[in-house]
């Protein structure tokens, strides 16, 4: 079956940096692109950053663009976060996810790895 495991999550300091990784399992990989979302107590998940099959494209929320860059390991079945210049409004739970090829949805979800950024 499909399985996401993300982990690095940890309580940094603000201006630190820190990468996130998500273990893939249960599917080709390589054909799907991935991407990585963001919860915040109190506050609805948001998208943080895509990326497509081969790694050619990546897309991100304005919030992270120019702290924050995703990337992939096809070979390794894995997707990473890597950020930088973190702040105290990047704390949230963050999920990797994959998104379906024909609906363009995202459709499985990993549980998640809290990032905590103290000011």
């Amino acid at each position: 079956q499909v399985q996401l495991v993300e982990s690095g999550g940890a309580l940094v300091q603000a201006g630190d940096s820190l990468r996130l990784s998500c273990a893939a399992s249960g599917f080709a990989f390589s054909s799907y692109p991935m991407g990585w979302f963001r919860q915040a107590p109190g506050k609805e998940r948001e998208f943080v950053a895509h990326i497509s099959r081969s790694a050619g494209y990546t897309t991100y929320a304005d919030s992270v663009k120019g702290r924050f860059t995703i990337s992939r390991d096809n070979a390794k079945n894995r997707v990473y976060l890597q950020m930088t210049s973190l702040r105290p409004e990047d704390t949230a739970v963050y999920y990797c996810t994959r998104r379906a090829t024909q609906t363009a949805q995202y459709d499985y979800w990993g549980q998640g790895t809290q990032v905590t950024v103290s000011s």
